[in-house]
This record gives C-alpha cells, structure tokens and sequence, in this order.
C-alpha cells in the first residue's frame, strides 16, 4: 500500500491511533439487531404535531413472489424490546471538530484517488485476496472462499464490462432511477449495480459464447422481474428456435413478450445452452447464478462543474443467488415472519452466515461487502457489518426477489436503451419517474416526507423545494418534473461536507454504530421507544415498488 502523502494525514490528527481495531474474524455482535436499519429510528412527528411518513419507502404492499406486504410498518415502530434502544449511537455524535480539520483539497484529494485499481489498472483487493492475509481467512483453509473482485469498469457502448484483454467480464451495468431516500446522492453517496448471469446464459447451445445469445437471456430476465413486456433490438427468433415474442410464429421479434401463466400452459423460456439445460424459471424471480455489483462511493466536488461520482469506494457490495426459492418457499417465509411477529414480538432474526462467504439472506441470496479501513483500502466487513446488508435485503415489501434496482431500470428508448454505466452519462436531464397510478414518484415523496431523506435532516433539499411553512414549492417540483439532477445533486459545498463526515468514520472504524455521513448530531431520531409506539401515519402508502418509465 502506498504511503500516506504528507496531504492525506493531515485528514484528521491521530488518524488510526484512535480508529477501533477490527477483528473480521469475531462473530460477537455489539448490537443484537443489526438487521434494524438506523433510518427505522426517524421521527414521524415534528415539534408542530405534524406528521412524516419516511417510511414509505421500504414497507409498502409488495407483488408476488414477495408476499411480505408490510406497508402496516408505516403506522407503528414493531420492534423487538431489545431494539426499542436505539444503538446506532453514531447518529448522536458532534463531529464539527473533526470535519472542521479536514481541508477541502485534502478530501478533493483522498476520494479522487481510486482504492480499487492500483497505478498499474490492477484490482488491489483481487491481488490481495489472491494472497490472503491470515487476519482474513476465516475458516483457516489459506484462500478465500467468498467473491473475488474481477470488474474492470471498462465499458463498451452497451454498457457491457471488458478485462485488460478485451474479453467479457460478464458484468454489464443498467441505468436505472434511483430508490428513493437513502440512495440519492444528495444524502452522501453516489452508487452504481451491475448485473451478470451465469455463464451457461451466455453460450448457444453448442456450448459457445455468443454475446447475442448473453443479450437476449438479459432482456428475459428484465421481463421476468419487471412482469411485463419489453421492447429489444431485433432478434431472429429462427435462431433461438424460442417464440419471444408470442406471435404464434418464429420470426423477427422486436419485443420479449411477458406471457407467465404455468396453470392455464403458458410459459416463457430462456435461449441457448441455459434453455438446454432448463434452468428454472418464474415470474418476479432471478436464475440461480444471477450476481450484483453495488459500489458505493464518495462524491466527487470539483470546484467547477456538477458533483458525480468519485474514483473512491466507501463499499463494495456483492450478492449471488446460490439456491432456488419458489413461491411457496417465498408464501412460507412471509407467514413465518408473520407468526414470529405475532407469536414471539422480542424473538432477534438470526442469520447465517460468515466474513468470508457473506450472509444469507434464507431467500436463496447470500450478500458479502467490503470496506474501507482506517488508510483507506478495502477490507472484508465482519459478521456484524454484513447484517446490516440483510437490513435491507430480506424482509422489505418494496423487494422484488431481493433487490432494489434492477426493476427501475430505464429502457429501450433511454441512453444506450439503458444498458449503461453512471460514468458514460450521469443523472442530468433524466425525467422524474412515475407511479402506476400516474403521479410523481419523488414529488410523492417529499409531499409524504415532508424532506428529502428518511432521517429528515437534509436541509439544503427542505429549504429548495420547502417555503417556512413545509409546504412543497410546485415552482420547484416542476423542475424536478424535467429532471431528477436537481433534486437528487447536492451542492459542492454540501458533498465536501459529507465526504469529510464519512471520513471521520472511516478513520473510527465505527461502522458498527452508524454508517450515515453528518456533522452534526441528528435531532429527528429516537433514542429510545415505547413498545409498539405509533409513528402517527393514519393514511399509509400501499403502492407497488416498481415506478413506471
């Protein structure tokens, strides 16, 4: 690793010397509830009496395969008695000083160097994975069991990712609009997700690699989760000997026709050698094989220009379907959820799981992170990083077979039909999404949250789209009508601000309390609840997670 430059370690005194040391391999857990996210603490009510639903967006009515329908989660803090104690205590912490120490050329400086590629466009965390660590082997086998990084961020006009050779890497990144809240990098963090299907789905049925073949597996996959009907490229469905577009006849098809009814005989199929081999297949759910690349990053603020995305990562996030869950495994979770609730309200979830391999998520998908260390490197998380992952990735009404944002992704029509990455174009000029019932998804937000997070606490968004009074400026939600940049894009002064607040966690090492980047401590979080406390939200949100194009 490169030595600190005299630049970086005046970030902030003491650098490591106060930083937690992290022993990846303990499975002792600080908080029994990690999987209880720190946003599940907002207040709904405000010192006026007036009441905010932030928690619209995850517990929502959800479409099959996801039976979780938790949209009642609006209305009141369900939480085991442990949890009542809020124990993200990062949240309460004054990190004026800290931030107030760190120049901004220095932090211009640390999320504008990259902690993925070293100087020679090599993966730093493969190599050294490659080459274990002892500190990091869990199991004690001498190699690493989990995912192995081996995207190079090196896209082609369709948005598909090469190596340094030339050769496909399998990954290809999707322009989607983003979740609501938490993802916005107004908050403090920019992100991207890729997705790659097994290797079976990119061969014919000779057992060849065909990029077609990969393209046309992808746009059935889309069709699939989003449940509905997409228009593609057009494809000779001679090839394919597959009717993709359900005309009755195999000819040129111009869309993947959604068409799932198993009980009444109508089915759809995959193509080439994962048609052979007849990988299972079902409305709203992935084909095993099926992986996610999530990086979340810094904010890069030049001096002149828009904030984008830094060479930085804060995190890399992973996911893979190992198994197959079919909807009656998903029906029985949701009722044991349900009963566990009911029956057992102080009963902790556990999950299995390790620093290593991930944690499961009992769906079928198994999700691994890394994090930056206090120098800035990527590092495994532990056992009790990674639940927080499962926060977000199990039991949510707003997942579609787990995941956030394949189902928002944009289509033919869009920038490279939306096959592509946030670097080949960013979120200027994209229209604001709709909900099926025709309104304004993030305009539906702010109305129903009153801000522009969950922990409602972002003032530069409260005081442009807010008059004195909370209600919602239509001058400015027009603006937004026509582009989603000038809601979702913070200031340069605001992403200095937050990139500085992450840092001084990163230097803590205290993600165990907290990952959320601020200064200040924030005042609209619970400390403590009652049991079963009502949130004050009488008219809960029950619309479908899926925004329409």
């Amino acid at each position: 690793m490169k030595q600190c430059s005299l630049l970086l370690c005046c970030l902030v005194s003491a650098l490591s010397a106060n930083a937690l040391k992290i022993d990846i391999k303990n499975r002792q857990l600080h908080n029994d509830a990690p999987y209880i996210v720190s946003q599940c603490y907002t207040k709904t009510k405000d010192a006026k009496g007036g009441v905010h639903n932030p928690c619209l967006n995850c517990h929502r009515d959800s479409k099959a395969p996801n039976y979780i329908d938790d949209w009642d989660l609006q209305e009141s803090y369900a939480f085991p008695e442990y949890a009542l104690t809020n124990h993200w205590t990062n949240l309460f912490i004054d990190r004026s000083k800290a931030v107030s120490q760190i120049s901004d050329a220095a932090i211009r400086h640390y999320v504008n160097e990259s902690n993925y590629f070293d100087a020679n466009g090599s993966i730093v965390l493969a190599k050294k994975l490659k080459n274990l660590p002892e500190e990091w082997d869990i199991d004690g086998d001498g190699r690493w069991d989990g995912y192995i990084p081996d995207c190079y961020y090196h896209f082609d006009r369709e948005g598909f990712d090469h190596a340094p050779d030339g050769n496909y890497t399998g990954w290809r990144a999707f322009g989607y609009t983003p979740f609501l809240g938490t993802f916005w990098p107004t908050n403090g963090s920019t992100d991207d997700v890729l997705i790659r299907l097994s290797k079976d789905f990119s061969v014919n049925d000779q057992g060849e690699f065909d990029i077609e073949t990969y393209r046309v597996n992808l746009w059935i996959v889309e069709a699939l989760i989003k449940q509905k009907s997409i228009q593609i490229d057009p494809i000779d469905e001679r090839k394919y000997g597959v009717d993709l577009d359900k005309d009755g006849r195999l000819g040129m098809a111009e869309k993947i026709a959604f068409d799932y009814d198993p009980l009444h005989g109508r089915m759809m199929s995959y193509v080439g050698y994962a048609r052979k081999q007849q990988y299972q297949l079902a409305a709203g759910l992935y084909p095993v094989g099926t992986e996610f690349l999530h990086s979340v990053r810094y904010l890069s603020a030049p001096k002149a220009g828009r904030v984008g995305m830094a060479a930085r990562m804060k995190e890399l996030r992973y996911g893979r379907k190992v198994s197959w869950a079919d909807y009656g495994v998903h029906a029985e979770l949701a009722d044991e959820e349900i009963k566990e609730r009911n029956d057992y309200p102080d009963r902790l979830m556990t999950y299995i799981g390790d620093a290593e391999r991930g944690v499961s998520n009992k769906r079928g998908w198994r999700y691994q992170g890394f994090i930056e260390d206090a120098d800035g490197a990527l590092r495994p998380q532990s056992y009790e990083e990674h639940l927080n992952c499962i926060g977000c990735h199990a039991t949510l009404g707003s997942l579609v077979d787990s995941t956030f944002v394949f189902p928002r992704k944009l289509e033919r029509g869009a920038f490279q039909n939306g096959w592509y990455h946030w670097s080949q174009k960013g979120l200027a000029g994209m229209p604001e999404p709709k909900m099926p019932d025709g309104s304004y998804e993030y305009t539906r937000y702010l109305q129903e949250n009153g801000a522009g997070d969950e922990f409602r606490d972002n003032a530069e968004v409260m005081q442009r789209f807010f008059d004195q009074n909370g209600t919602l400026l239509q001058s400015e939600t027009e603006k937004l009508h026509r582009d989603i940049a000038y809601l979702l894009i913070p200031s340069v002064e605001r992403a200095l601000q937050l990139d500085k607040a992450y840092r001084v966690i990163v230097d803590e090492q205290s993600f165990i309390y907290g990952r959320d980047a601020h200064i200040a401590p924030i005042k609209k979080v619970h400390r403590e609840l009652k049991e079963d406390e009502k949130t004050g939200v009488t008219k809960p949100v029950k619309y479908l997670p899926q925004a329409m194009q």
